[in-house]
């Protein structure tokens, strides 16, 4: 396990499946959640491949708290998965700034301040994968989350824009797009939403977790090193770009 990856919200869902896979794949994990509980979870799950730190997106100290522990704990990770989000939905007319900004401020901002800090060492070495999880929602719009699709949409941009940058240092950064995941957030769905859900796609059920993961553990392969500056989409047929 010479290369280190490390997987935000890693602690349940498609993040979890990810750090898993990349697990099986040989790579040392290192997953957080967003609390102590989470993050000891994470420790148990990995076992000998990893271990669990906590960390909160929204809060640059906490950020630095982070790159901080790593440092002491001699990890320098090579492989970045930024997949940790929140939302927090609205109609644009009720939407809150509080709101507007708690989603921004974790799923862009705080991917972007977390992948600066980290990036130095990925440049030093000359090698590197960022895989940033974006969503369907990004592309297609959905109805009461404007601010989580200006932070995906805002995701994508920013990594194509990274990736340009830091191409020649042998570093990708690539996208994926989940469309509809079976994970804990559909499983609350009425029966008659996740009708409605399945009704949209062609494929007509839910991805895996497992699904994304395995993509996701490609492009952190060495066999990825010619694909960078891509958004994929895994999405039954929801969307076709």
């Amino acid at each position: 396990m010479d290369q280190v990856a490390l997987v935000t919200g890693a602690s349940r869902g498609i993040g979890q499946a990810v750090a898993r896979a990349l697990a099986d794949n040989g790579f040392r994990v290192l997953g957080t959640a967003t609390t102590e509980a989470g993050a000891a979870r994470i420790s148990a799950a990995l076992g000998d491949h990893g271990k669990g730190y906590c960390l909160d997106l929204s809060h640059r100290e906490a950020i630095d708290a982070l790159v901080g522990e790593l440092k002491t704990d001699n990890e320098t990770p090579s492989v970045l998965v930024n997949n940790a989000g929140i939302t927090m939905d609205n109609l644009t007319l009720r939407m809150k700034t509080e709101e507007w900004d708690g989603v921004i401020g974790t799923n862009l901002t705080g991917v972007f301040h977390l992948t600066q800090s980290l990036l130095r060492g990925m440049m030093k070495a000359k090698y590197g994968r960022i895989i940033n999880i974006s969503s369907v929602v990004a592309r297609m719009g959905n109805a009461g989350q404007a601010n989580y699709a200006a932070a995906k949409a805002g995701l994508e941009g920013m990594s194509r824009a990274l990736a340009a940058e830091i191409a020649s240092r042998n570093i990708t950064v690539n996208v994926v797009a989940p469309g509809f995941i079976d994970t804990d957030m559909t499983s609350k769905l009425s029966e008659s939403q996740a009708a409605a859900m399945l009704s949209r796609v062609p494929a007509g059920r839910l991805g895996q977790p497992d699904e994304v993961a395995k993509l996701v553990a490609f492009l952190a392969s060495d066999s990825a090193g010619y694909v960078t500056g891509e958004t994929i989409h895994v999405n039954g047929g929801l969307f076709m770009s």
